[in-house]
């Protein structure tokens, strides 16, 4: 088979018959009944005894990297060396694992993941097991070898994930994540047990880097025998698309515009909350009523700026982010100030009350229900089911967001009304002994001064 074959795989064990040869003849000329297979081509079963198996490799993966710290003391006395350097060994596994990830992850997009992770953890299992012989005097080595770890891990991290992505969908995938992550933690532990445990019995630290590769040889003949290859995007793409291959640099920026949107989030927040602030300062000196104000612009600015990001979504993707970058920019405003403005109109005995009244009312009409609101109306604006009529119907449901802007805005203008009034009342607020209070009178409440109950 072709390293670059990615839709075809063989496989001697759990094979069902419609991922080999064909209908077996069960004796009396009739084929026995196929499992059913999904669009990934890898039938339900297999595809959950496939997750397991790279549970069970991410497992090693992690027990591994905590198996030094296991031992790590006894180390140091070995090489006579000290703390700073042995903190070089996980420094320098991480640099090699972080640097090598996105090589991989160049050939996992294009070539047959399932003999790509096969020769990492093989040459990871070697490496780990060759750096359980390195004698006193060559503590370089053991970092070498640290290093060389990082290429087999970065071999299987970057390309495990999109093959549990590749073989379930929706809240199974997301399932199925949690359980191949869940090995983090409990690899973590199990590496630091595991290696003090060994180093303790043997009474030698060498034994306790020997344990994963053994284990690691069992990875990788499960991967070889019974992992197989889906079918790219398959279990997931629309009928009338398939799924094609691009270049390096296509992928670099596709992924950047991600990157960018998230560096335009980032710095409008730090603008637009500054700019507020700033802006609302210097306009205290001239009305009291600054601070809604403020907020009020803030909104009313934002509304077109997000309507035109919306828009130019599919025509110019300059002019979307530029509009997108504004339009944050003045929504992000409103923050600090609308905070400033709880505090100031609440009395201070009040105002962890306020703010947790606050927080439901924010939630409540906006993000708990806002993703629901907009996939509704999406959906009952979509004609068909083609790529158009979802991008179209999704854009045309997010002007919402704009509309909701104006009415925000239109609210702290009649917020800037009553400011004044709502501030002298908190800060002029003082309790009073002789408050009146409610008592039962004839089964019906009455109010009367606490000087006439007698206590």
């Amino acid at each position: 088979m072709s390293l670059t074959d990615v839709s075809a795989d063989t496989t001697p064990f759990f094979s069902d018959d419609n991922e080999g040869e064909g209908p077996t003849d069960n004796g009396v000329g009739s084929p026995q009944p196929e499992e059913e297979e999904s669009a990934s081509g890898v039938s339900d079963r297999r595809a959950k005894v496939i997750v397991v198996v790279l549970c069970y490799i991410n497992l090693l993966n992690y027990m591994d990297r905590f198996t030094v710290a296991g031992v790590l003391p006894d180390i140091e006395q070995f090489f006579s060396i000290s703390d700073g350097k042995s903190g070089l060994l996980q420094t320098v596994f991480i640099c090699s694992y972080m640097i090598l990830a996105p090589l991989f992850g160049y050939l996992g997009d294009r070539y047959n993941r399932k003999y790509i992770m096969c020769v990492g953890i093989f040459f990871w299992s070697l490496v780990t097991l060759a750096s359980s012989f390195i004698g006193k005097e060559h503590f370089w080595a053991l970092l070498l070898t640290r290093g060389l770890v990082g290429v087999g891990e970065a071999s299987y991290s970057t390309i495990a994930p999109t093959i549990i992505a590749d073989l379930f969908v929706k809240e199974m995938r997301t399932n199925m994540l949690s359980i191949f992550y869940f090995a983090i933690p409990v690899g973590s532990g199990l590496g630091y047990i595991v290696g003090s445990k060994v180093n303790d019995v043997a009474g030698d630290w060498h034994w306790a880097l020997r344990v994963t590769p053994s284990l690691g040889l069992l990875a990788v003949i499960l991967l070889f025998f019974v992992v197989q290859e889906p079918k790219r995007g398959a279990i997931e793409a629309r009928p009338e698309h398939t799924l094609h291959r691009t270049s390096w640099m296509t992928d670099i920026k596709a992924l950047c515009r991600n990157v960018l949107f998230g560096i335009i989030t980032v710095v409008t927040g730090i603008l637009g909350v500054t700019s507020g602030v700033q802006v609302s300062k210097k306009l205290r000196t001239r009305t009291p009523r600054a601070d809604p104000l403020v907020c009020a612009a803030g909104l009313l600015l934002a509304a077109p700026f997000l309507y035109l990001s919306i828009m130019f979504a599919q025509a110019s993707t300059v002019a979307t982010y530029v509009f997108i970058f504004l339009g944050e920019t003045f929504l992000s405003m409103n923050w600090a100030v609308v905070a400033d403005i709880l505090l100031y109109v609440v009395i201070p005995t009040r105002r962890s009350t306020a703010e947790a009244f606050q927080i439901v009312l924010s939630h409540l009409l906006g993000d708990a229900v806002s993703p629901y609101l907009i996939g509704v109306v999406s959906d009952s604006i979509k004609k068909s089911d083609s790529y158009m009529w979802d991008f179209r119907s999704l854009q045309m449901s997010l002007l919402l967001c704009s509309f909701v802007a104006v009415v925000g805005g239109a609210f702290f203008l009649a917020t800037a009304l009553f400011i004044e009034k709502d501030r002298h009342l908190a800060e002029n607020y003082v309790p009073s002994d002789d408050a009146p209070i409610i008592v039962p009178k004839r089964g019906r409440s009455t109010k009367v001064s606490v000087s006439s109950v007698l206590i």
